[in-house]
Parts: structure tokens; C-alpha cells; sequence
């Protein structure tokens, strides 16, 4: 193993560390397990603490535009107050619960376009530096994936996936930012829809599923966005018809003409009640690049979404339902890019002070 070296406030000649994240994709809501490795420097250390950050890249709109940045969406203290020897190699395991509300990054194993991250903090002396972002891949939850493999059969197309900064209104909502999966229409709904995006926003207890269709003008009236908010639990997945469930929920919401940004409550499970659904730690930004966009922010704004390389992967039905493909290998060498642009991004900017 390769330590990757901190540097920075604690200077050449401290401990290094890797965070090494257990193999495979993780679930919302669910356990994220790995060890922190430390290699002592070339003295005795005390390490006061070792956190760990969930690190996600989002979009933030604002009269300005559009801009980009990481923000920190969850810390976890996994270890700390012990000595660490001169050279000594020392291993700390954790477990820790992601939020119920982290995106999904990937759908059968091909990527979406989204990036989490997970970066280790470690304190020594009064001093804290950071290590490199390890990445962090996320599976759906057994209905998010039921819902998505609906919207495949129904012949909905994956157009692009991002993070949003920002709240939806009426929802639960416990992150400071949501995720859009945009879809093309099907071909029974393309005369009606330009696009449908998806949001899930999990709890505990179950799930709130926010679908808002671009609606087409006519030839007397103008294109508007309907907006409506369904609730389905985690329990018995398996036994509802989600191609009959979903096809009636994108029919209920296009031809009940929702005015803009009003949500209502259909479908399965229990109706949300204002529970928490995320952790207790506050959210804190970090890196962002534009400090407007912050406030309330929903959908329905009229507003178009990027959707071009480095976003690219393609959602087709198939007799299995749901497939995802890569459109070609110039997108799938561009998701890549991107993905490790923004991870060495970041690792250059934390460096910046050596």
C-alpha cells in the first residue's frame, strides 16, 4: 500500500494516511465500512482526531448563472487520542451510516456522472490537513431501482444525472442539496413532455419520489412544468406492479395541469410527517465556487439543466427491463475525465499551501 503523503500545516516528515474504502458499491442510508491507515512520521505524534468528510460536487444557479463546486455533506469522528510512534503503522476500522438522502452514483454498475467523495481529516498538534478524496459509489435502494427499471420499460431515456443546491418546497429534505435524473420521454408522452426528472429523497421509513415534467405548449397556450409528489415505502417492493404504478403516476401528473412548484401526496407507503430523515451534524460547505444560490431554490423554474459530455450514459428498455449503456466510448472516456479531474482538483487546491 502506497501512503499518500500529508502535507500542508503538518509539513514533510509527519504521518501519512490512506483511507481504503471496502470493495463494492454502498446503499443510501446504509454502511459505508473501511480503515483509515496511518504511517508515523519522523517523530512521535499524538493524533487528536481522524474525520471523515462526504464530499459531493453540485450545481448552484444564481442570477449570475451557473457554477460548480464540492460541498461537505456529512462528517464522521471515527478515532483519535492516541499516540502515534516514529514509523509505527497503525490501522483504524470504521463503519459509519451514510445519509438516507445520499445520491446514487451508478445504476448496473454503469456510472451516472455523479461524484461523492470521502476524504480523511487528521489532527495532530493543534494542526488539520486532509487527505486525497477517495471515490464513493452508490447503488439504489431496491424501490429507487424498481422505479427506474418502470420508467426503462415505459421507454424513458437517461439524459443526464446532477446535484442541485438547494431545497425542494413541501418535501422532507434533510440535505442541503438534491439529486435530478432527467429523462426523455417515452413515446406515448413525447407530444406532451419535453423531459421528466426524478427525485428521491429516502428516509427511514420510506421515500418521497418528486417528478416534474417539462409540459409542451400548445397551440394556444404556453409550456409550463408540473410538479407532483409521490410517498412509497421500503417494505414489500417486490410485490407492487411499479410498471402500472409509475405509468400511473406520469399520467396522473400530465394531465392534472399542477401549477408550478406544487407538490401533492399520491401512491404507496406512509405520507411523510416532517421526521429527520438525515444526521444531526450540520452541514458545511466547502471549496464552492460562488456563494449565491443558496436559498430556496426548487423545481419548476423554467430553468435548463446541463446535459452534455461527461454526463453521458444512456437509459434504453430491454426485454430485462431497465439497461444502461454508455453512448460510446469518447462519453464513457469523458465521464472518466471528469470524475478524476475533479478528485485531482481538489487534491491540487488542498495542497496549495505546501
Amino acid at each position: 500500500m502506497v501512503f499518500k503523503r500529508l502535507l500542508g500545516s503538518l509539513g514533510v516528515g509527519g504521518p501519512t494516511v490512506d483511507t481504503v474504502l471496502d470493495p463494492g458499491p454502498v446503499l443510501p442510508g446504509g454502511a459505508l465500512n473501511g480503515q483509515v491507515h496511518l504511517r508515523g512520521g519522523d517523530a512521535d505524534f499524538t493524533i487528536e482526531h481522524i474525520t471523515l468528510e462526504l464530499v459531493a460536487r453540485v450545481e448552484a444557479e444564481h442570477d449570475g448563472g451557473e457554477s460548480e463546486g464540492a460541498i461537505v455533506f456529512d462528517r464522521f469522528t471515527v478515532g483519535g487520542s492516541f499516540r502515534l510512534a516514529a514509523g509505527e503503522a497503525h490501522s483504524v476500522p470504521f463503519s459509519v451510516m451514510l445519509p438516507w438522502e445520499t445520491p446514487i452514483t451508478e445504476l448496473y454498475g454503469q456510472p451516472l456522472g455523479i461524484v461523492l467523495g470521502v476524504r480523511t481529516e487528521l489532527a495532530v498538534a493543534g494542526a488539520k490537513d486532509k487527505g486525497d478524496l477517495d471515490q464513493l459509489a452508490v447503488r439504489p435502494l431496491p424501490a429507487q431501482e424498481a422505479i427506474l427499471e418502470a420508467l426503462g420499460q415505459l421507454g424513458f431515456g437517461f439524459k443526464s444525472a446532477d446535484l442541485e443546491l438547494g431545497r425542494i418546497g413541501g418535501t422532507g429534505q434533510q440535505l442541503p442539496f438534491y439529486q435530478e435524473i432527467e429523462l426523455a420521454p417515452a413515446p406515448q408522452y413525447a407530444h406532451q413532455v419535453n423531459e421528466i426528472e426524478v427525485t428521491f429523497l429516502a428516509g427511514p421509513a420510506g421515500m418521497e419520489v418528486v417528478l416534474e415534467a417539462d409540459k409542451r405548449g400548445g397551440l394556444f397556450s404556453a409550456g409550463h412544468d408540473a410538479v407532483s409528489r409521490f410517498t412509497v415505502s421500503h417494505h414489500g417492493v417486490e410485490q407492487i406492479n411499479w410498471h402500472a404504478e409509475v405509468d400511473g403516476w406520469i399520467r396522473q401528473m400530465i394531465e392534472h395541469r399542477a401549477s408550478h412548484g406544487s407538490l401533492g401526496s399520491y401512491g404507496h407507503g406512509e405520507p411523510h410527517h416532517g421526521g429527520h430523515y438525515g444526521h444531526g451534524d450540520p452541514y458545511a460547505t466547502h471549496a464552492y465556487k460562488d456563494e449565491h444560490g443558496h436559498g430556496g431554490h426548487h423545481h419548476g423554474d423554467g430553468h435548463g439543466h446541463r446535459s452534455g459530455p461527461g454526463m453521458g450514459t444512456a437509459i434504453a428498455a430491454g426485454a430485462a427491463g431497465l439497461a444502461v449503456g454508455v453512448v460510446g466510448g469518447m462519453v464513457a472516456a469523458e465521464v472518466v475525465d471528469e470524475v478524476g479531474d475533479f478528485f485531482e482538483g481538489d487534491d491540487e487546491e488542498e495542497g496549495g499551501e505546501d
